[in-house]
């Protein structure tokens, strides 16, 4: 089981992550992303997908036309984990 990031290393963490917002109610970060329409908004969902299969850590998201929003939690830690970092890296680097 992986742990949950203390508030030191989230804040570290969060420093490096730019654009990800920190919620602290649901011990979670968010992000929105734009795109130019529907399509490329559901391409770079499929592409989110592919890679949150792989690392075996799903996001909680929606999409709305052209709109992707992500939040990222580890439910198994109880908030936020190294887990939610990683993956939204990977996530900042599809969206560059």
């Amino acid at each position: 089981m992986i742990d949950k990031l203390s508030p030191q290393a989230r804040e570290a963490a969060l420093a490096t992550l730019g654009q990800w917002a920190y919620e602290p109610a649901q011990d979670a970060i968010a992000r929105e992303f734009k795109f130019k329409d529907f399509s490329e908004a559901f391409a770079f969902m499929a592409r989110v997908a592919l890679l949150a299969e792989k690392a075996g850590h799903h996001p909680d998201w929606s999409n709305v036309y052209n709109k992707v929003s992500i939040h990222l939690t580890t439910h198994d830690a109880g908030g936020l984990s190294e887990k939610d970092i990683e993956l939204a890296r990977r996530i900042d680097a599809l969206a560059s």
